[in-house]
Order: C-alpha cells, then structure tokens, then sequence
C-alpha cells in the first residue's frame, strides 16, 4: 500500500528555520489533499497544516499561521512545510498524510488525516 516518505527534520535553536519535506512513490500527492500532522512525547498528533488538491486553498493550525507555510512542488512530487521562526513547542515527529477536504464549490483541506497511509516522520526538536 502507499507509504509516505517524510525528510528534512533536525535540531535548530529557537528562531531557526527548517524545511520538511513528503512524498510517495507511485502516488501523484497534486492529486489529493496534504496534510502535515506532529506529535510531541506525551501528547496526541495534532493538524499543522494542509494544502487543498490541485494547489488550492492552505490551512493552518493557530499556532503556526504566520510562521509556517505549505507548498507544492509537483515536478518532485512534494509537499514540502517550511519552519520559520520555530518555537520549542514546536519539537515533535513531523508526518504528512491524505487529509479530507470539503465538498463545497471551491474545496478546502480539512486538518484531518483520511487514511492509514503514514510514514516514518522526521523529527524536529527546537533547543538551545
């Protein structure tokens, strides 16, 4: 079954910046919803962001809008979250996966995971 392939993670001080970066072989990720999720010890995954099929609307977790921003590239086959400004908060296994969408005239991902198809995740740890 798909798998996804997450990469890019690392230790940065607060401040710092970081890429992450999702694909899949044999599956085009332009076809479908991305979403990025992250789970810190002792806690559940919770939705950072997600982009819309075919590069429509974004969405973002609260606590990251204005510091993160999730982009495609198709000819790689990529979704790719760009850190800026991390926080400690912010440490935690980064995984990418399908997510839902509305049904409405123009769709917009849902920060929710629609299938079992995870990776391994990257971790990110922001410290001084």
């Amino acid at each position: 079954q798909l798998q996804f392939v997450e990469s890019g993670g690392g230790l940065v001080q607060p401040g710092g910046s970081l890429r992450v970066s999702c694909t899949a072989s044999g599956f085009t990720l332009r076809n479908s919803p991305i979403g990025w999720f992250r789970q810190a010890p002792g806690k559940e995954h919770e939705g950072v962001s997600c982009v819309t099929e075919g590069d429509g609307p974004t969405v973002y977790a609260d606590s990251v809008k204005g510091r993160f921003t999730i982009s495609r590239d198709n000819a790689k086959n990529t979704v790719s979250l760009q850190m800026n400004n991390l926080k400690p908060e912010d440490t935690g296994v980064y995984y990418c996966a399908v997510v839902f969408q509305t049904t409405s005239i123009q769709p917009k991902c849902l920060l929710r995971p629609a299938d079992d198809y995870w990776g391994q995740g990257t971790q990110v740890t922001v410290s001084s």
